[in-house]
């Protein structure tokens, strides 16, 4: 049997077993029939994290309503803790309870922060609400450089100081200015940056060519609920006129619109029927077009919410090219690179958003596929090919569930490493594939560890 050694760090030593052997998940999955049924999406991950956030900049007890329980949301709990603000989780009813009458000026430790590239947007709300944050650089995906330089330039010119010692940043400023801020990039987290940090100056903060993702603009209709005066005009901008005292809110995270995609593309491998009742298509209008190019059935009733989706039995090859929205998701690059193994046909994929993120490619390989990266960030997939199940990793987030896909139309077993990948952007996704129907569970199993920076094969 083949098995993963895994890294030595302070927690596997702790965790391991006398004879040098530690415990590590796997995601197990079979060739799969056609998943059926309905499902009520989640809030969307990238939503819920910067929204957390948020709520630093207003005294008082807040609560999010459909947050998703996921890893990522814990991590940011502790975050919140670190700067003396209290956050608890109601699995149950999926309530965050944020109590942020307190905010204190302490270091959020880099162990923290380098879980979790969002960390860094408690920067902003830091700057607003008390004029001084100490962070970790913030870490994340492998999925290639994401520097914060666009955020630091833009603290900057608002009239912080900033100092960047080893890996911690420190910023300080006794009152933030407005100002115009053009970003180079609409870098989402930028953009989320600057508009908590243009909270706590007195005046118009204007930012150009702004990110404009449906998770940004469900952060600004959040930040309304608290008494921000916030709006966007054409093309990409959004004015921030500070000032206004902030209060507590209640507030219902939007449906995640990656998640809608992940059991869209999970149906169309298996050529199923799905039907999502809280989607919002609108949020997903080049994503849809993309499925409905490779032949599948997308059927909507005018009102904005929900959809129905019918597989086509043998879906046509369609190329894609990432870009800001509205353009095509990266967070969907991998999972539809995965769809195209089953079409007829030659795909094109091309990423440029994140110049790593086409590792996913390497281990379908594996799996028998037959494509190959012609470029860094360019893959070339033949599609119609017969795969073959293996043991393969995960890389990050989304490479995960492209390599659960491949697994529902790959003879035999497919075993995946990366666990912790999937269990911080999807809140129980296995057991919503299960009773779709889908062959996929998680298993624990011994293995010995190695000083490996990065998973490796050991026979």
């Amino acid at each position: 049997m083949v098995r993963y050694g895994v890294a030595i760090t302070p927690l596997a030593r702790e965790r391991a077993t006398a004879d040098g052997e530690c415990m590590q998940e796997l995601i197990v999955v079979e060739k799969s029939g056609p998943l059926s049924g309905e499902v009520m999406l989640h809030g969307a991950k990238n939503a819920t994290l910067v929204m957390m956030a948020a709520l630093l900049t207003a005294r008082g007890v807040s609560r999010l309503y459909n947050v998703p329980n996921i890893a990522d949301v814990h991590i940011m709990i502790k975050v919140l803790a670190a700067v003396g603000v209290t956050a608890t989780y109601d699995a149950a009813t999926k309530t965050l309870t944020v109590d942020a009458t307190h905010v204190v000026a302490q270091t959020v430790p880099a162990i923290l922060m380098q879980q979790m590239r969002a960390s860094i947007l408690v920067m902003g709300s830091l700057l607003a609400r008390i004029g001084y944050a100490s962070v970790g650089l913030p870490g994340g995906d492998a999925i290639g450089k994401r520097p914060i330089d666009f955020h630091l330039k833009a603290f900057r010119k608002m009239g912080a100081t900033v100092i960047e010692q080893g890996d911690m940043v420190i910023a300080e400023v006794a009152q933030l200015k407005p100002c115009r801020i053009a970003l180079e990039y609409p870098s989402v987290g930028a953009t989320e940056n600057i508009i908590l940090a243009a909270l706590g100056t007195v005046g118009r903060t204007t930012i150009i060519n702004a990110a404009l993702e449906p998770e940004v603009t469900d952060l600004i209709a959040l930040l309304i609920t608290m008494g921000a005066h916030i709006t966007i005009e054409v093309p990409a901008t959004i004015h921030i006129d500070g000032g206004a005292l902030l209060h507590p809110t209640d507030y219902t995270v939007m449906p995640d619109r990656l998640e809608a995609g992940s059991l869209l593309l999970a149906t169309a491998v298996t050529g199923g029927e799905l039907s999502l009742p809280n989607a919002r298509p609108e949020t997903m209008d080049l994503f849809l077009a993309k499925l409905e190019e490779m032949g599948h059935a997308i059927v909507t009733d005018g009102s904005g919410l929900g959809l129905r989706f019918i597989a086509h039995r043998y879906p046509y090859a369609v190329s894609i090219k990432t870009a800001p929205y509205p353009g095509f998701p990266t967070d969907l690059q991998a999972p539809m690179s995965a769809a195209q193994l089953i079409a007829q046909g030659m795909s094109v994929i091309e990423e440029t958003v994140f110049e790593n993120r086409l590792q996913h490619i390497s281990e379908l390989q594996k799996m028998g596929a037959r494509a190959h990266c012609e470029t860094p960030s360019k893959a070339l997939i033949a599609g119609g090919h017969r795969l073959i199940g293996a043991d393969v990793v995960a890389s990050d987030i989304r490479a995960s569930l492209a390599l659960v896909l491949a697994g529902f139309v790959a003879e035999g077993t497919t075993r995946i490493a990366g666990v912790h990948h999937w269990r911080r952007g999807y809140a129980d996704l296995e057991l919503t594939l299960a009773r779709l129907g889908a062959p996929i569970r998680i298993e624990k199993e011994t293995i010995p560890f190695n000083t490996e920076p990065i998973p490796t094969v050991v026979v």
